[in-house]
């Protein structure tokens, strides 16, 4: 990661309005309420990214049970710090956390980032003919 450039769990420092400002635009959340983003955040540990001087430069949560499983959710870095190093340095951070040791599975999904994940370790999942889920489209859950 560039000079400068820090990682910290620390809730207080989080600047909620860039990051519902980023997710409610992405792709995988697109017109999330705030209020969710907020419970979204609260009910997690999350990862910010701060870039010298400590702007907001990168987020990423992560849901779990701090025993057997978690789920890496909403990573970015903000387009005008991407090329530094910094989503690395994200996934890595969360990879190290102290609670997050001893894992039997850490999941998360991507459409556009494999290289990143892959560097740091993840691979395709082995056992799709396991795997379920109910996905809901956003504009189910966020229409007005």
């Amino acid at each position: 990661m560039a000079p400068g450039y820090e990682i910290s769990t620390d809730p207080d420092r989080l600047d909620v309005d860039v990051i519902h400002g980023f997710l409610r635009d992405a792709y995988w959340s697109p017109g999330i309420p705030r209020e969710i983003t907020e419970r979204a955040i609260a009910h997690s540990i999350p990862f910010g990214a701060y870039a010298p001087g400590g702007a907001q430069a990168g987020f990423a949560r992560v849901v779990t049970d701090r025993a057997i499983f978690a789920y890496i959710a909403d990573v970015f870095v903000l387009p005008e710090h991407r090329g530094q190093g910094v989503g690395t340095a994200l996934v890595r951070a969360i990879l190290a956390h102290p609670d997050l040791q001893g894992l039997r599975r850490i999941e998360l999904h991507t459409l556009d980032a494999h290289p990143l994940y892959a560097s740091c370790g993840f691979e395709p999942g082995a056992a799709p003919e396991r795997v379920m889920e109910i996905v809901r489209a956003p504009e189910e859950l966020y229409a007005d």
